[in-house]
């Protein structure tokens, strides 16, 4: 059973957020992790106002979860976030494996190497635009 690394965005009813801070992300976690995945990073993204009207809610508690989870559970996933009250949306992408170390090390707060070798970059079109 091949597994992948995913990217969920959870949208929670913000009125139960506040009320249990804990324990939306943790029931979440849990569909994850009963489906045989593995959570990596989870934490709140933000708290705003909603587009439109979600379930009757004008606000949303944006929540981010990266995870490792086989292929074949993420239909499961949704399909259990759509019949939990508490959770307005979810969107769960499949993350490109080339992109997998530098995402999972931004979410994580790993300071990346990559930095300077783009700031190098950014600097030699300048100056070969200047000559």
């Amino acid at each position: 059973m091949p597994t992948q690394v995913y990217e969920g965005l959870f949208i929670f009813d913000s009125n139960k957020f506040a009320r249990d801070q804990q324990g939306l992300p943790a029931e979440v976690e849990q569909m994850i992790v009963g489906a045989g995945g593995e959570v990596v990073v989870s934490r709140l993204w933000e708290e705003r106002r909603l587009a439109y009207p979600i379930k009757g809610q004008r606000k949303g508690t944006y929540w981010l979860i990266y995870f490792r989870s086989p292929t074949d559970a993420i239909t499961g996933l949704n399909r259990k976030c759509e019949l939990h009250d508490g959770v307005l949306r979810q969107l769960v992408l499949k993350i490109h494996p080339s992109l997998v170390e530098p995402i999972l090390a931004h979410a994580q707060g790993t300071p990346e190497a990559e930095e300077e070798p783009a700031e190098e970059e950014a600097g030699e079109p300048v100056a070969a635009g200047a000559e």
